[in-house]
């Protein structure tokens, strides 16, 4: 029998902040070093795990974006009012003449059914123990574009009164991407949990291209206070 070659890792965080941090520490110890060979960052570098796992107890949590100290002198990954817009992104089908796809039009109506509305509604009429309503991003058609979405779905549970949700990514940037589409979808869960009439939950999100760039490298090491991969400085 051939040996795996495959190195899942599992992340058990409290708060989205945490869970990025974990993960950009499990990418310095854990990562792959590769070229890209397709895509809009083709002959880039990265740094990827081969498949990730993240359970996240309380992604309700403030500050849902990172906060990287001051005296590291690093900018924060996200801008602190990003998520202001991210919400509606999520919840609005409309799409511009030169986009491929939006994850808002895929989840809200632009590929003929609210998604997000029929979830609601179908918790309310029919209560919540049924494993079907989980909302799809990805559609066979993607197959064919030069960049498909990253988000592929959501999934979703009511257990003990409270919505769950479980995320899956094919490709993701760890670095400004992860906190910036998990406070968006954290949003997203609240709005749907009053909706549904039920508390807000847990995350479980996984992917299998969980990745830093090579701008990002040095800014990795730089926020776990390591000045190399293999040298920790913090003490």
């Amino acid at each position: 029998m051939a040996k795996s070659t495959l190195n899942p890792v599992f992340i058990s965080a409290t708060t989205l902040p945490d869970s990025w941090f974990q993960i950009i520490w499990n990418l310095l110890d854990h990562g792959r070093e590769f070229v890209i060979d397709r895509g809009s960052y083709a002959g880039q570098k990265r740094l990827e795990l081969d498949y990730v796992t993240v359970h996240i107890r309380h992604p309700e949590v403030r500050p849902l974006l990172p906060d990287i100290p001051a005296h590291l002198g690093i900018p924060n990954p996200v801008a602190d009012d990003y998520l202001d817009d991210y919400l509606p992104y999520l919840m609005t089908p409309q799409k511009e003449p030169d986009e491929d796809y939006t994850y808002g039009e895929r989840l809200a109506g632009g590929a003929g059914i609210d998604q997000v509305q029929t979830v609601v509604d179908t918790y309310r009429r029919h209560g919540f123990r049924n494993n079907q309503m989980i909302m799809t991003v990805g559609m066979p058609t993607d197959l064919q574009l030069e960049d498909p979405p990253c988000l592929r779905h959501i999934d979703t549970r009511i257990q003990d009164g409270r919505l769950n949700f479980f995320v899956y990514f094919r490709s993701w940037d760890a670095w400004n991407g992860y906190p910036a589409n998990l406070g968006g979808i954290q949003l997203l869960k609240e709005y749907m949990a009053g909706e549904i009439g039920v508390e807000d939950g847990e995350m479980i999100v996984a992917s299998k291209g969980l990745h830093i760039y090579d701008y990002a490298f040095d800014l990795a090491r730089m926020r776990t206070y390591r000045t190399s991969e293999c040298e920790d400085v913090s003490g």
